[in-house]
C-alpha cells in the first residue's frame, strides 16, 4: 500500500475539535486534538478506500499551505 501525507487542520468548537482535512475536503472531530486527528486520519483512510478513483481526483488538492496573517478590523 501507498503512503500519503496529508494536512489536518484542527480547530475549537464548544467541548469539540473539529479535524479538516484541506486535500481531500474531509472532516471529522473529537474529544480532544488527538483524538479529532485520529478520527481524521480514519475518514480519510475509509473515504479513500471505499471513494470511486473520479471522485477522489475531483477532490483532490495539489500543495496545501497554512499560514496566518494579520489584518486590520474595528
Amino acid at each position: 500500500m501507498a503512503m500519503h501525507s496529508y494536512t489536518a487542520i484542527v480547530e475549537k468548537e464548544g467541548d469539540m475539535y473539529v479535524a479538516l482535512c484541506p486535500e481531500l475536503d474531509v472532516v471529522s472531530q473529537g474529544e480532544s486534538i488527538e483524538q479529532a486527528t485520529a478520527n481524521l486520519k480514519e475518514a480519510v483512510e475509509l473515504f479513500v478506500e471505499c471513494a470511486d478513483p473520479q471522485e477522489i481526483a475531483k477532490r483532490q488538492h495539489g500543495e496545501v499551505y497554512v499560514t496566518r496573517f494579520e489584518a486590520v478590523h474595528g
